[in-house]
């Protein structure tokens, strides 16, 4: 089983990456993960809609980076 501080340390390096470049991202608005800009669906929920303020997406990647990972993706089931 992984070390949760290390997945949770890995959270906190992503959202870093998304905070200093949040005109590359986006939140889905159906589950709230963030996103690359150019994606038009997201992978997690299928949603089509976004949220690309810039201030938001920094916000929900310091909320994010913060916390551990509550939401279930395609790789925890494979």
């Amino acid at each position: 089983m992984a070390d949760p501080n290390d997945s949770l340390s890995e959270r906190a390096r992503r959202a870093d990456k998304i905070v200093r470049n949040p005109s590359k991202y986006k939140i889905c608005a159906g589950c709230d993960s963030i996103v690359a800009q150019k994606v038009s669906i997201c992978p997690n929920c299928h949603s089509y809609r976004f949220e690309g303020d810039r201030e938001s997406v920094v916000a929900q990647a310091r909320a994010l980076g913060q916390r551990h990972a509550q939401s279930v993706i395609l790789s925890d089931l494979e």
